[in-house]
């Protein structure tokens, strides 16, 4: 899973960062074509440990699909200590902005993890949300470009989430025409909502289902973490073996 946590300043001073970023990342990206995915993975900068979680998470084909370009405006939901929302920003760029949110009963480790994250100079376009994950944003923030959401999903299952009310605001956050990518654990066809807290896994059928009745449209599904060899009946925290993940690609429709 792509970390779990975020440490935030407080409510006026992150206010003040939200709207000055936002400012920073006004370009329009329309025009802007695909950076290269591969040379941003291959940057000096980037930690040891990213590095490592490369290897594990291949996510060079990932960004292609989703097809970041430099300055959109990108919400990361569940960032955790920041793997995906790094690569958000890397592909964005400077004129770009991207929000990471996390709940605000993570914990203090994961917290300090992000936030060390956002220090850093390749996070300049960056803003920590500690926000629930059915109110993730503040209400400046609107007319998104995409919304990515990696593993995560099937934890708000079990927590204390309206997930009906968090695809409507993630809908309405999303500029018509543009995106929301969701990947997460395969369950068994037909499981029970229930496997989210058992197995960390969620049937791609519920998840869809819940997702559509929002608004949303699926439009593209990505292939390239599939593995059909998972028999799907362990955790996804302490794998046997490789562990099938859909990614889906919903629209905001025009």
């Amino acid at each position: 899973m792509i970390g779990h946590f975020a440490r935030f300043h407080a409510a006026a001073v992150g206010a003040a960062m939200i709207a000055a970023v936002a400012a920073a990342g006004a370009t329009s990206a329309c025009a802007q074509g695909a950076p290269d995915y591969a040379a941003l993975l291959a940057a000096p900068d980037r930690s040891d440990a990213d590095r490592q979680a490369d290897k594990r998470r291949d996510p060079v084909p990932f960004l292609a699909f989703v097809g970041l370009r430099p300055g959109m405006k990108v919400l990361d939901m569940g960032a955790g200590a920041g793997y995906s929302t790094e690569l958000d920003a890397r592909a964005v760029g400077p004129t770009g902005t991207v929000y990471g949110q996390n709940s605000p009963d993570l914990s203090e480790r994961g917290k300090a993890a992000f936030a060390a994250r956002l220090a850093t100079p390749a996070m300049k376009n960056s803003v920590g949300l500690s926000r629930p994950f059915d109110d993730p944003l503040p209400a400046e923030v609107h007319d998104l470009d995409v919304i990515t959401f990696l593993f995560f999903y099937h934890d708000t299952t079990y927590m204390e989430v309206d997930r009906a009310k968090m695809d409507r605001i993630l809908f309405a956050a999303l500029k018509p025409g543009d995106t929301l990518l969701i990947a997460d654990h395969a369950a068994k066809a037909g499981s029970d909502i229930t496997v989210g807290k058992t197995l960390h896994r969620i049937d791609e059928s519920t998840l869809r289902r819940e997702v559509e009745a929002a608004g949303f449209k699926l439009i593209a599904e990505g292939d390239f973490w599939h593995h059909p060899e998972d028999v799907r009946d362990f955790s996804t925290l302490r794998p046997t073996g490789p562990v099938d993940e859909f990614v889906l690609k919903f629209q905001k429709p025009m």
